[in-house]
């Protein structure tokens, strides 16, 4: 690997261990091997290190739950939640960085930028996957997807389940439709 590559290895072993918010470059610096210049040089900030490797773990993750999308258009939905909320548990770690790298998107105007393409790329992705390729449902998709993170993060025990969520659409659409 190349200088980028063990900071990127480091950012994503940082972030997985400190979080977003107590990562500082010096531990980047220690992790990688690397010296302080090189996390300018390579990506300008500390700030867009961290979120190139956030945005490639979340990636990584959600790559493995879009693996398990069912062929049977019937399951799918709530399959989706199932492996999603099965990463939460096994991958907590990679999640939680995940909420910290969105708090600090107001503050970052090029963090916000990149997380606004990864959201984009991650909808135009669940909506190629659904059984309709519906963009307005990836919308919806990704829009419960980043709630229920964030629910994860606060009170696992009573964030809602896949069944419940499945349940909870129905109900809802049936309502929409009045």
């Amino acid at each position: 690997m190349g200088v980028p590559e063990d900071l990127l290895a480091a950012a994503k072993q940082c972030l997985s261990e400190r979080g977003y918010a107590r990562t500082t470059v010096r531990d980047i610096v220690a992790v990688s091997g690397s010296n302080l210049a090189a996390i300018n040089y390579h990506f300008r900030s500390k700030d867009a290190l961290l979120t190139q490797a956030m945005i490639e773990v979340t990636g990584e993750a959600v790559a493995e739950i879009l693996k398990a999308f069912p062929d049977d258009t019937q399951e799918w939905f709530e399959a989706f939640w199932v492996e999603l909320i099965e990463s939460f548990r096994t991958n907590p770690t990679v999640w939680r960085a995940n909420v910290e790298t969105l708090a600090q998107a107001p503050h970052l105007p090029d963090v916000r930028a990149r997380l606004a393409e990864g959201q984009a790329l991650a909808q135009r992705e669940l909506g190629r996957r659904m059984p309709r390729q519906d963009e307005a449902g990836a919308q919806v998709l990704l829009t419960l997807l980043i709630g229920l993170l964030v629910q994860w993060q606060i009170a696992p025990d009573s964030a809602p389940t896949s069944h419940d969520l499945a349940a909870g659409i129905r109900s809802l659409a049936v309502a929409a439709a009045g």
